[in-house]
């Protein structure tokens, strides 16, 4: 008997079918579990990292039992990509074991790590059992750079060993950087070098403040400025907010709070079993230790989905919302409204949409 044919498609398109299918379903396909806040840097930057040892982070943070019920549900209602963060994941003894159960139920994985704590041995593990994606920061090219965002000693050259020993077992692995005022200058050096080896390479130069409302990491933002010249220099970056502009271009067609699709095949879940709709929107959570995963997407989310805009909510109105950063969650961190614009943010998205527009003109 002749086999039928199975046709086969590009990672993006089968992508691509399913997000669009799944949106109007409102089924949960994309997660991200926070495995702990605690991480053994000390990025200046960092919106949640915790110290390393903080006992009462260890007794408040889920179990590995709990973590793999958590699983289970996510599963059950649709998750088919998993993004394992922190802090920095790795810093769990247990991690090894969570992974390997979520990828036994089949996950699409991607871990979020900061490269230091890789092992000969985990890195052999993941050769084995490799993730969709490993996902490393590398704030500088130097260790002088590297070492004032991280504030540890010896954490440049543990980074570089994680990634030659993930890059030797030919792990999949993509390489980005945070854009700080302290590793701007480096950052052309940082995208030759990692695309040098043959690895995809972003960066993102917008910092946001603390999960604790500490508006600490906002010291190192970069000017509105510099952050559009890194739009404009870079291309291919440059040419996702043309495509991004030309599809969306107008105020958001829509008249509630949150329009950015988070909450609709989206979801994050914290150390502490919270749930919420995305990384920055965290007030309030649906606690899965007191309830289901199912309750918190099938009722709690949709609550918050309904919300509507109150008083006069300028970014309702605004041409430029497509071009812009804004989102209630980061609002709410760092003016203390969820329906008050950031400024800085502000800044940013009228001096993006002037240098497209010269941009156009030029051509």
């Amino acid at each position: 008997m002749e086999c039928s044919h199975i046709p086969e498609i590009n990672y993006r398109k089968f992508s691509d079918n399913i997000h669009s299918k799944v949106v109007a379903e409102r089924i949960p396909i994309d997660g991200t579990i926070e495995t702990s806040y605690r991480c053994n840097l000390n990025c200046v930057h960092c919106y949640c990292n915790l110290p390393a040892r903080d006992k009462t982070a260890v007794q408040q943070e889920l179990s590995f039992r709990e973590i793999c019920d958590i699983v289970d549900q996510i599963v059950k209602e649709g998750c088919l990509w998993l993004s394992f963060t922190g802090g920095e994941p790795l810093i769990r003894k247990d991690f090894i074991d969570i992974y390997s159960y979520a990828k036994k139920k089949g996950l699409i994985i991607t871990l979020l790590t900061n490269g230091t704590l890789i092992t000969p041995e985990i890195a052999d593990y993941l050769q084995e059992w490799p993730p969709f994606s490993a996902e490393i920061t590398l704030y500088g090219i130097t260790r002088k750079t590297y070492e004032s965002v991280t504030r540890v000693p010896g954490s440049f050259e543990r980074c570089l060993e994680g990634i030659n020993l993930l890059l030797e077992r030919k792990v999949p692995l993509k390489l980005k950087t945070t854009v700080t005022s302290l590793n701007k200058h480096e950052l052309w050096e940082i995208k030759e070098y990692v695309e040098s080896l043959g690895i995809e390479f972003r960066f993102d130069p917008v910092l946001n403040p603390r999960l604790d409302g500490s508006q600490e990491p906002c010291r190192f933002r970069i000017s509105p400025e510099e952050v559009v010249e890194l739009d404009l220099a870079d291309e291919k970056r440059l040419q996702t907010w043309r495509e991004f502009c030309q599809k969306f271009w107008g105020p958001p067609q829509s008249d509630k709070l949150y329009v950015c699709g988070a909450g609709l095949s989206s979801f994050l879940i914290n150390p502490y079993g919270e749930l919420y709709m995305c990384l920055l929107s965290r007030n309030p959570g649906h606690n899965l230790r007191q309830g289901s995963f199912k309750e918190g997407w099938r009722d709690f989310i949709p609550e918050i989905l309904e919300q509507k805009p109150e008083g006069e909510y300028k970014c309702a109105k605004c041409d430029l919302f497509s071009l812009c950063n804004q989102c209630p969650g980061w609002a709410q961190l760092e003016t203390g409204s969820k329906n008050k614009p950031i400024d800085y943010l502000c800044q940013i998205t009228n001096l993006r949409a002037e240098a497209l527009r010269k941009e156009v003109k030029r051509k």
